[in-house]
């Protein structure tokens, strides 16, 4: 049974690999990328497509039994034909089972700065519900990385953690966590026809950034701001379309539109990690990430 994982140079795709051979052996994965040599695990087999060019993904998905299509990026392209050119190329290869790495989400966030890209990943999960193809689809909490760097950041600046997430909770998790519970629906067909919400506990935003204090030895301090600071805050820093996204993701925070329960132990046997001993397993140095 191959499994192959698009995008497999990203940061996600750079985890999954890893833990699918540990699962199915080397044999049985194959990476795909835009730029198959930036895919740093040796000895698997790799394979170049693009999501832009629909002709890439039946030739590319050749012999391929199950295909964990990792999401396009946020950017001014036309995100839902990427995903729908990886799922025609699917369906004419012959695969049989397709996951799509998707985004939590439990409606509220209708009303946010969020909504389009939400959108996108609804349509996704759609497309692969209508392609006749068995399918999984892991909806991913709030990468847990991303406000832990920002956190050990704000260390520097001040001592104050802002955005515009307020009180509401949302359901953070590290990719590392990610991997191993997306691996196992992969492999798994007890899994099929289904959506899990791949989710830590859920926190709010004060309650992380003590959490981040108590194991990094810090003293920072959260403090809540409006949709338009936060905006002017990211844009010079990230662009717009990404400081959109972002502040969306905020609203949805603060809209609770990410608390929802988690379904980690129905896909991989055990609880997510405590959130505590995920900040403290992520990888290398905080602030790079």
């Amino acid at each position: 049974m191959k499994i192959a994982v698009t995008a497999s140079s990203g940061n996600l795709g750079q985890l999954l690999l890893p833990e699918l051979v540990r699962l199915v052996g080397t044999k049985n994965v194959v990476g795909i990328a835009r730029s198959p040599e930036k895919i740093t695990l040796g000895n698997i087999e790799t394979r170049q497509a693009d999501y832009e060019n629909s002709e890439d993904w039946s030739i590319a998905l050749e012999g391929i039994d199950t295909v964990i299509l990792i999401s396009s990026p946020a950017g001014p392209w036309d995100r839902i034909q990427m995903h729908r050119n990886v799922i025609e190329g699917a369906k004419q290869a012959g695969v049989r089972k397709i996951l799509y790495s998707s985004v939590i989400g439990n409606g509220k966030e209708a009303d946010t700065l969020y909504a389009p890209v939400a959108a996108i990943n609804r349509q996704a999960e759609q497309d692969i519900q209508e392609s006749g193809l068995k399918w999984s689809i892991p909806r991913n909490g709030l990468y847990l990385e991303f406000d832990v760097a920002h956190i050990v950041n704000a260390a520097n600046e001040g001592n104050i953690f802002r955005n515009n997430g307020g009180e509401g909770r949302c359901g953070y998790i590290t990719r590392d966590e990610i991997a191993v519970a997306t691996a196992q629906i992969a492999i798994d067909d007890q899994h099929n026809g289904k959506i899990y919400n791949l989710v830590g506990e859920c926190h709010t935003q004060a309650e992380l950034v003590q959490m981040v204090n108590e194991v990094h030895g810090l003293h920072v301090n959260y403090e809540a701001i409006s949709d338009a600071e936060c905006f002017a805050k990211l844009e010079p820093l990230r662009g717009e379309i990404v400081a959109n996204m972002l502040t969306g993701c905020y609203q949805c925070i603060r809209n609770g539109a990410y608390d929802v329960a988690s379904d980690f132990k129905a896909a991989t046997g055990r609880p997510a990690k405590s959130i505590t001993q995920q900040i403290a397993e992520i990888n290398g140095n905080p602030t790079s990430l």
